[in-house]
């Protein structure tokens, strides 16, 4: 598989989108006491996640059912949150119109985007604290011509500041594909890897010329520092994002 970094489409200047109405996408994580999913595998299925919802019919056909409150979302800022849930509270979500991606052992589901303040109740009274989660083993290498998310390693994040931060990634590049990248990357899965960059290749990854998005600093770090993306000999940085 080629990487679907290797050739992005042009990206439009960036306008201030803060006026419009605003729209955050829910992400829920089954944390259950005895079984929790390692950091890694948490984070790699955020990020598929995402990616899942952003290629479903649902989202891209003109008439989906979820078409407009997508472009709704991504005509203001891109704001995700990402709550956990076990036992009871993870079945009563999952009856939520939404898509649930599996990792090695992690669960994340993804709801449509909604209204800042239009959280439904089952989702609402859910934590967004106590993410803090730990690697289940070694974290190889990520394999060749798998495209890698790389995390800032001056910054210290909770799991799920840290899920957000790689479904930011994740569209980022979205956005920048073809339809056929789309489709290829698609096939695979959406294939990827996450990765805390060395501080020397964190220098080579800001200073690689290709889009930087600074964090809003709502919730856990200060506004400004990225995380980054990368694909083959492509990289990215990103962090909170806005639609290019």
């Amino acid at each position: 598989m080629t990487s679907p970094f290797d050739a992005p489409a042009p990206v439009p200047a960036p306008e201030d989108r803060d006026a419009r109405p605003q729209y955050v996408l829910p992400l829920l994580v089954r944390l259950e006491k005895a079984t929790p999913p390692g950091r890694t595998d948490a984070l790699e299925t955020s990020a598929r996640a995402v990616l899942t919802l952003l290629a479903d019919p649902r989202v891209t056909e003109a008439d989906g059912e979820w078409a407009e409150r997508v472009a709704a979302w991504e005509d203001a800022r891109i704001r995700k949150v990402v709550r956990r849930a076990r036992g009871g509270e993870w079945r009563k979500a999952g009856e939520l119109p939404g898509i649930t991606v599996t990792g090695q052992q992690a669960e994340v589901r993804v709801f449509p985007p909604i209204p800042l303040d239009g959280w439904p109740k089952e989702l609402a009274k859910l934590q967004v604290s106590g993410t803090d989660l730990e690697e289940a083993g070694p974290v190889d290498a990520a394999g060749a011509g798998i495209p890698v998310l790389w995390l800032n390693p001056e910054l210290e994040m909770s799991a799920g500041k840290a899920m957000a931060q790689t479904g930011h990634a994740a569209q980022l590049a979205w956005w920048r594909l073809s339809d056929a990248q789309r489709k290829e990357w698609a096939g695979s899965g959406f294939a990827l890897a996450v990765r805390t960059a060395t501080p020397e290749t964190w220098a080579e990854l800001v200073a690689s010329g290709l889009p930087l998005v600074q964090d809003a600093g709502f919730t856990e770090i200060a506004p400004g520092p990225t995380v980054a993306l990368e694909g083959g000999e492509r990289y990215c940085p990103v962090g909170r994002l806005r639609r290019p």
